[in-house]
């Protein structure tokens, strides 16, 4: 790493930024300013654009990160005594199975590995044989592994079944394709530093109009009230409390450039292409990954660990940081795995220098053994 330069983060966020969009920080803000106003009002529009929403559904902002406002979007659109069901492979679907408890709505997990989708039938099957689930909350690329399920299919089981359906979008809005018309939802969550490249700081709720104008009175929280938090903005243009000015600004600026880049299509196939370069030059080093090709997202991907003695996370991730880049540690517990993202402001030659911090990396702490003692089922 060149002295003085920031290291490049393949993570799945906080992510490397543009100089544009780090630039748009250095101005500050009045929170009830018109200007400041006008900014926030123009992002609830686009990105309720970026999926299609139309006249259908709003776009509701909240302060804090990600999971603030899936807290926020369980919280305010299902009614208390609601049933929801959950597919869970992996971490993140766990921490909306905790958010449920914390909330004190009945959840109601559907197990499946961490190293398979989720599957449409099998939440259809579950949804005819219990007719009380009233929603699916359901996470549309499950960042602890990498695993991207089949949000399309599954929209259209909870369509068929009358079934309330809350999208957890935070590594795959902007990156993938999501269109309300073809994949109805209730809500879905996401979060500026993510796909769209800005900072972290920032979440919103794209949610359908008619649910959230009825959810008044369901919260928990004040401050996670999406419907008081929408009908305050509505009425004043405002936010209700301070707003993160700076990660407005930033994020306004982000989706300028995305929109410039050519929107969610020609952004996914940007990280299509960090993906496919990450994944042919590890594989020449003998990683291998943990999933399959069918059900692996191009936003981060799970590696096996190294099987040699000599191998140690912490040293390797030193060792990696040293050359210039910033890895992920694994978010398995049966096995032993890192991982590394394919976002942010990066491009394939960027991934195939990756490659090339890895192997120095590996010749560096003297480890030989990099493929796992077993191959993965």
């Amino acid at each position: 790493m060149i002295l003085g330069q920031e290291p490049i983060l393949l993570t799945p966020g906080p992510l490397t930024t543009s100089p544009a969009t780090r630039q748009a920080m250095l101005r500050d803000w009045g929170s009830w300013d018109a200007q400041f106003n006008r900014i926030t009002a123009s992002l609830r529009r686009d990105l309720v654009d970026i999926v299609h929403g139309g006249d259908t559904h709003v776009c509701v902002p909240l302060q804090g990160s990600g999971t603030f406002s899936v807290e926020a979007a369980i919280g305010t659109l299902t009614p208390r005594d609601a049933r929801i069901l959950v597919p869970d492979n992996g971490a993140y679907c766990q921490r909306l199975l905790t958010i449920c408890r914390y909330l004190g709505r009945d959840a109601v997990a559907l197990p499946i590995a961490d190293d398979q989708a989720a599957s449409a039938a099998a939440i259809d099957e579950a949804l005819t044989r219990d007719p009380s689930i009233t929603h699916v909350a359901q996470v549309h690329l499950e960042t602890g592994a990498g695993v991207l399920n089949p949000l399309a299919e599954i929209a259209r089981v909870c369509q068929k079944h009358g079934t309330g359906l809350i999208v957890d979008a935070m590594s795959s809005f902007g990156a993938l394709d999501i269109d309300v018309r073809s994949m109805p939802f209730d809500a879905l969550v996401a979060a500026s530093g993510k796909c769209l490249e800005g900072v972290p700081g920032m979440g919103f709720v794209i949610a359908k109009r008619s649910v959230l104008e009825a959810s008044g009175g369901n919260s928990h929280s004040l401050a996670m009230d999406l419907h008081d938090q929408y009908m305050y903005m509505q009425k004043t243009t405002q936010w209700r409390f301070t707003p993160p000015t700076h990660v407005v600004a930033a994020l306004r600026a982000a989706v300028d450039q995305f929109l410039a880049e050519g929107g969610p299509t020609i952004r996914g196939e940007r990280y299509r292409r960090n993906c496919r370069t990450l994944l042919d030059g590890m594989a020449s080093l003998g990683f291998r990954p943990f999933l399959a090709p069918e059900i692996q997202a191009p936003v981060i991907v799970t590696f096996h660990a190294p099987a040699d003695s000599k191998y140690d996370f912490n040293a390797f991730y030193a060792a990696v940081r040293e050359r210039g880049y910033i890895l992920y540690p694994g978010k398995l517990t049966r096995i032993d795995t890192f991982r590394v993202g394919c976002i942010g402001a990066v491009d394939d030659n960027e991934m195939r220098n990756v490659v090339t911090a890895v192997e120095q990396s590996l010749s560096s702490l003297g480890i030989r053994q990099v493929a796992p003692l077993t191959h993965p089922a």
